[in-house]
């Protein structure tokens, strides 16, 4: 159903009511992101002001950065947007797919469900960051290529994530185990046969 003439001035009145601004979204590297628009920041109104950022340090793949950021900024968003770090795949955006899976501390977060603020004074690997401390393909990462988990690769990341957690608390896990821990994991491409049998591979070549 069409707006009407009078809804539409209502719709833009109220709009514009707030003065706004906009401002590039740059990251760590100083470069304007070219994946996401320009985005609109609301400015002071009144009395009223905005808060526009709070200093963080946030230690990822063994670099510290310090970066200003709204408080309600997930982990997702800062991994993505601030530091360039797309292998963080954004999905649901609500804990349900695994797309956005890290490691914190060691153990697998969803980070489009923690704020980056919460995630100071931990250590916060990424699937970038994997292939660098493995000085290049992680075994896990290779053991996916060789036994065809990968197909369209855009859970790959939190899965083989999800995996290095997993191996790296139990070592020669069973099969039952594997999909317990993959639970949350979703992939519409390879029906998890290939996954389980990629995951099985990587802790025989691990041990």
């Amino acid at each position: 159903m069409e707006k009407s003439h009078g809804v539409i001035q209502r719709e833009r009145s109220v709009k514009n009511s707030l003065p706004r601004t906009t401002e590039p979204l740059t990251h760590q590297c100083g470069d304007e992101c070219s994946e996401f628009p320009r985005r609109e920041v609301p400015q002071s109104h009144g009395n009223k002001s905005v808060v526009r950022g709070l200093p963080v340090s946030l230690r990822v793949n063994g670099e510290l950065y310090e970066l200003l950021i709204p408080p309600w900024r997930t982990l997702l968003e800062v991994l993505r947007e601030n530091l360039c770090l797309t292998g963080t795949k954004r999905s649901c955006q609500e804990g349900q797919c695994g797309a956005c899976t890290v490691l914190l501390d060691g153990k697998p977060i969803n980070s489009c469900l923690y704020l980056a603020v919460e995630a100071q004074g931990k250590e916060i690997l990424t699937i970038e960051g994997l292939s660098r401390s493995a000085g290049g393909h992680h075994p896990v990462q290779k053991s996916f290529v060789e036994k065809g988990a990968i197909q369209c690769g855009f859970c790959t990341p939190g899965l083989v994530l999800a995996t290095v957690a997993l191996l790296d608390q139990n070592p020669h896990p069973s099969e039952d185990e594997i999909r317990k821990a993959v639970v949350g994991h979703l992939c519409r491409c390879t029906g998890y046969v290939q996954i389980v049998e990629a995951i099985l591979g990587a802790a025989s070549e691990m041990a």
